[in-house]
């Protein structure tokens, strides 16, 4: 949908890229972020994407490698009624070979209840979460694009506020595009132009 078109956002000063609609917008604009993340946020429909770079993790396979982040998110967000839908097999990352190593990446799709903030758990969200881990080895770095949509929100929650409480407005109803294809653009879409980013010397 041409309103809401993935375009392409430089990332970590340039170094990196990828494509997701504007609508998200950089959360560092009102609030400090972490200097290893870039988040972006829609929130009409409380809608965020966000991009970490992490050191390599040696002991976590590569198979299933997204399905592990995941679950380690859910247990550093103390989520509830955590559900894994679907995961992808390990793909080469074309694009992404550095020093002739190559990189992979794997993708993951769960659903578990979070709070908001410093909210408690009667405040819990239902969302779904959709994760990509970039094993870029050569750069011995894990990158990860983690997705989270609203599947209910609380009435309790502050998002409700916001949004309003209950099942969350699908998004072609609003004119936008669906979390899983600001995903999708995303993930396809992830390109490093500028290796040093990592620490790495060419």
């Amino acid at each position: 949908m041409p309103a809401d078109e993935s375009i392409p956002r430089p990332l970590f000063g340039g170094a990196v890229s990828t494509s997701f609609p504007m609508r998200f917008q950089d959360v560092s604009n009102i609030q400090e972020v972490p200097n290893h993340q870039e988040v972006f946020v829609d929130p009409s429909r409380d809608e965020s994407i966000i991009i970490e770079l992490l050191d390599f993790k040696h002991d976590v396979e590569d198979n299933g490698s997204a399905v592990w982040f995941l679950r380690d998110l859910a247990s550093e967000q103390d989520a509830e009624q955590s559900m894994l839908f679907e995961q992808s097999g390990t793909v080469e990352a074309v694009g992404l070979r550095y020093r002739d190593v190559p990189s992979v990446v794997t993708t993951a799709v769960g659903q578990m209840a979070v709070s908001k903030g410093r909210q408690g758990r009667e405040a819990q969200n239902i969302v779904r979460v959709y994760l990509a881990n970039f094993r870029l080895k050569g750069a011995e770095t894990d990158v990860l694009i983690t997705a989270y949509e609203p599947v209910f929100i609380n009435p309790l929650s502050a998002s409700a506020r916001t949004v309003g409480a209950g099942p969350a407005v699908p998004a072609a109803d609003s004119g936008c595009l669906p979390m899983a294809e600001v995903f999708k653009h995303a993930v396809t879409s992830f390109t490093v132009h500028d290796w040093s980013l990592f620490g790495a010397v060419s």
